[in-house]
């Protein structure tokens, strides 16, 4: 099957979660991440249950962001889903993260412990010198107050996009990637790169104690793959190749529920996407506060969402 767009499409537009207490998430990431406000508006209707996939939903959405990047946070006013679950795993199908570039680790790993935020890496990891492809880059992981997985990232001069490398007196530069767990590499590239047209940005294989700190999980062994979109995040799908054993994501995950994440990806055309990807027609909307006129939601090979939205 050819590619399903054309060059320059498509574009990550944002990425989003659901969350439960939309005052406490604002303040959170825009005090401990200095993101900065964009829209905030209440949807609801018949167009919004038909994308969404939920009878009489009520939402309010908040767009936040960082550098050239966004961050849609979503709260459903009704109906309520279900809370992140608190054994979710670093190699669970389920998990997704935001991998947010930063200036100086040392100082941003500082002002979150001043935040008190809960932390899942044992501090900032680097990278070893062995694994030429990611060699020198910094990490680590935490997780916002709903529980939604989040990384900081920090590259040296030789890696990452060039952008990061300019001088900027911000802490908080901008989101490189949204990373996914997934069961095949294979199979996800047959979707990401063969179907929607993405590109393979870097490969490596990360192992050893540096990357178990950073997971929590012994021993560890990872298939990184990073593909690129024409404009905005990449996408980065990761295969635990150790351990094994790593959950599916669960089949009920609704829109509503605090797990459920998309990337959104601007299309030229959603009703041909649609077709194309034989999902339901895309919901439409009259409304351009939105920020769309039509969308739909589908699904990658191992469930994680995907909204794709014509503007």
């Amino acid at each position: 099957m050819s590619a399903l767009f054309t060059e320059g499409w498509p574009r990550v537009e944002a990425v989003g979660f659901t969350v439960s207490h939309m005052e406490r998430s604002v303040r959170f990431y825009c005090d401990a991440l200095h993101c900065v406000p964009e829209s905030d508006l209440e949807v609801s209707g018949p167009q919004y249950a038909r994308l969404v996939g939920l009878s009489e939903p009520m939402a309010r959405v908040v767009r936040l962001r960082l550098g050239s990047e966004s961050i849609e946070l979503t709260e459903y006013l009704t109906p309520r889903g279900r809370p992140v679950p608190p054994d979710l795993q670093s190699h669970d199908r389920a998990f997704q993260h935001l991998a947010v570039v930063v200036a100086d680790m040392e100082r941003a790993h500082r002002h979150l412990r001043e935040w008190q935020v809960r932390f899942v890496s044992d501090g900032p990891q680097r990278l070893p010198e062995w694994n030429f492809p990611v060699a020198g880059i910094e990490a680590f992981y935490f997780r916002d107050p709903d529980g939604h997985p989040l990384e900081l990232i920090t590259f040296p001069p030789d890696k990452g996009d060039p952008r990061w490398q300019q001088p900027d007196n911000r802490l908080f530069l901008g989101i490189d990637h949204t990373a996914v767990v997934v069961a095949d590499t294979e199979a996800s590239l047959a979707f990401y790169r063969d179907v929607l047209g993405l590109s393979v940005a870097g490969e490596s294989e990360n192992r050893g104690l540096e990357q178990e700190r950073l997971a929590k999980l012994s021993p560890v062994r990872v298939r990184v793959t990073s593909l690129r979109a024409a404009a905005g995040p990449g996408v980065e799908l990761l295969e635990y190749l150790e351990p094994g054993g790593g959950r599916d994501r669960p089949a009920d995950l609704r829109p509503n529920d605090l797990a459920h994440w998309r990337t959104r990806l601007a299309v030229p055309s959603a009703a041909l996407a649609a077709q194309r990807l034989r999902a339901p027609a895309p919901a439409e909307f009259a409304d351009v506060r939105i920020g769309y006129r039509r969308a739909f939601l589908a699904a990658d090979p191992d469930g994680h969402a995907l909204e794709f939205v014509e503007t």
